[in-house]
């Protein structure tokens, strides 16, 4: 079954035959000389009995005669006219009416010029018509696979109210097409677009991007969607032949209909195409379209403009939390947390514009700011007596940015203490190569490095050894119930264990109970930092806090919260 039919084009109802019949130019020049010839023999007759019978009635025959003449000439004048110009006219009416986007032909009944011409006409429409259809074909089709495209998809959901869409894409894109090639991907697209076919019961198969292929499908209720793709997913284990050689294929799909009322997304094909990626973030073969997930984009953009402007004005803060030094017992460090208060929206949680800016592309700006305002306030910790390491946190986003990284080290150089760069697990393994690239560069300029929420995800043992960190800060889920799980406090006293073997501290994040606190210091941990040692607060309440916890210890702060 061929998964491309080739549309046509949306023409208007076509005229029938505009019928043409006309005399021939030389049949219009003999019946105009007739004419003539008539008029002039009636004339000469007239004469004759003109003569004979006076002069009186000469004249009165010859007025006869010339009106009867010209009587004459004027019907054979009308007769030819009608004969010319209404084929003419006709003629004309086809050509408006095809410019107007009709498509007509003219019925030829003569093979003079007129003839002649109608048929030209008719050649030139027939030519025209075959043009359109490439064109509408090139337009609606993708010129790699042969398939149609998402404006032919687009057509067939404006035609269908109660349309579904299904949106098939295809996981680890660029890694199988850097395997295979470019020619065979496309290939394999054509081979699954064809397949989908089947299963779908012959649904055109459009290509929507360059790794999915979406179908419309009308009247079919959510079961009968559901059965299709479970089939779809089934069929997929088995892999798919192309130039003699099997390729495995991992499939993500989603499932959307249009948006109701108030929906700030309506196109099927773009909620299908969302679904799908809340799919593959979910580890989900296929998915429905959430509404709730998806949110409300364009606020969020605004969100992004209106945050930057905030970072201009100096109407976003940072928040300090302390680090409890287990074996000095005070706090030797701090990490810098960033705090936005809106004008209209109150306070708007970090995680939501922090991931925003990554997404938006801002984090840079983000990152910056904050590396600035927290040298600028350990400068002022300095001042007011308080020696602390301040720890940033740095987007994996941002560990590929090499003149990021120079930035980084350039500021720096102006700080009145330690500072510390914090990671994720998860963002550094991302581009390992990458990764490490630019961290050996931060060692290099005098930057410390911590692995953050250390745990959270697949922690790879052979990378971690790569890693020039100084600190590993284990996550707070193993944290919050050490003292009433066993195996979290195994857990946490092996990797205790495993950082110390390579040279690193550990902190313990999450850290909300004195006896928490009390089992993570004999099992060797360095450092603790939660709300039972502080919570995030302003630089003048940090520094408040600091110098009360200095005053109970006479200058060596012991106290805890």
């Amino acid at each position: 079954m061929d998964p491309s039919p080739r549309p046509t084009a949306s023409r208007p109802a076509a005229r029938g035959p505009v019928r043409l019949s006309a005399l021939s130019t030389l049949g219009v020049r003999m019946l105009l000389i007739q004419t003539l010839l008539v008029a002039s023999v009636l004339a000469v007759v007239g004469a004759s009995m003109g003569l004979s019978l006076g002069e009186d009635m000469f004249l009165v025959w010859l007025a006869v005669a010339g009106l009867v003449g010209a009587a004459m000439l004027t019907l054979g004048s009308l007769a030819a006219s009608g004969t010319v110009t209404r084929p003419i006219d006709r003629l004309n009416d086809a050509v408006l009416a095809l410019q107007k986007g009709e498509h007509v032909e003219v019925e030829v009944t003569s093979d003079d010029e007129i003839g002649r011409l109608s048929k030209g006409f008719n050649a030139m429409v027939s030519v025209l018509r075959d043009r359109e259809d490439k064109l509408t074909h090139l337009a609606l089709h993708d010129h790699e696979t042969g398939l149609p495209n998402r404006r032919f998809l687009e057509r067939q959901c404006a035609r269908t109210p109660d349309v579904r869409v299904v949106v098939v894409g295809l996981d680890r894109h660029e890694v199988v097409r850097g395997a295979i090639g470019h020619d065979a991907m496309i290939a394999l697209l054509r081979t699954l677009g064809a397949r989908l076919a089947v299963l779908s019961g012959g649904a055109a198969i459009a290509r929507i991007g360059a790794d999915a292929l979406g179908l419309a499908m009308a009247g079919k209720d959510a079961d009968a969607v559901e059965d299709m793709v479970a089939r779809l997913l089934q069929a997929s284990e088995s892999p798919i032949i192309v130039a003699g050689a099997p390729i495995d294929v991992s499939l993500r799909v989603g499932v959307a209909g249009r948006g109701g009322p108030g929906a700030k997304l309506d196109s099927p094909i773009d909620r299908a195409a969302v679904a799908v990626e809340q799919a593959r973030a979910a580890h989900r073969p296929w998915g429905r379209f959430d509404e709730e997930a998806y949110g409300d984009p364009a606020a969020a953009l605004s969100l992004i403009s209106e945050l930057m402007s905030a970072l201009s004005h100096d109407q976003v803060g940072v928040a300090y939390q302390p680090k409890w030094d287990c074996r000095a017992r005070r706090v030797t460090g701090v990490e810098a947390l960033m705090r936005w208060t809106h004008p209209r929206r109150g306070a708007v949680p970090p995680d939501l514009f922090i991931g925003m800016a990554e997404e938006t592309g801002h984090i840079r700006a983000l990152t910056e700011w904050t590396v600035r305002r927290a040298i600028d306030d350990q400068r002022r910790l300095a001042d007011a007596g308080h020696q602390v390491c301040m720890s940033v946190n740095l987007s994996g986003r941002l560990l590929a940015d090499e003149s990021f990284a120079e930035t980084l080290i350039v500021a720096a150089r102006g700080a009145a203490g330690r500072l510390r760069v914090e990671i994720t697990e998860t963002a550094a393994m991302h581009d390992p190569e990458a990764a490490l690239r630019i961290i050996d560069r931060l060692v290099a300029g005098g930057i410390s490095v911590s692995l953050d929420d250390y745990g959270s995800g697949l922690s790879s043992l052979a990378y971690l050894k790569r890693i020039p960190a100084d600190e590993l800060k284990i996550d707070k889920a193993f944290v919050m119930g050490l003292d009433q799980s066993s195996r979290d406090a195994l857990l946490v006293k092996s990797t205790i264990d495993l950082a110390h073997g390579l040279g690193m501290k550990v902190t313990a994040e999450g850290v909300e109970t004195e006896t928490s606190l009390a089992l993570l210091s004999g099992m060797g941990c360095d450092m603790a930092q939660g709300y039972y040692v502080g919570r995030p607060v302003p630089l003048d309440e940090l520094i408040a806090k600091l110098d009360a916890d200095a005053d109970r210890s006479g200058g060596n702060a012991t106290a805890v919260a």
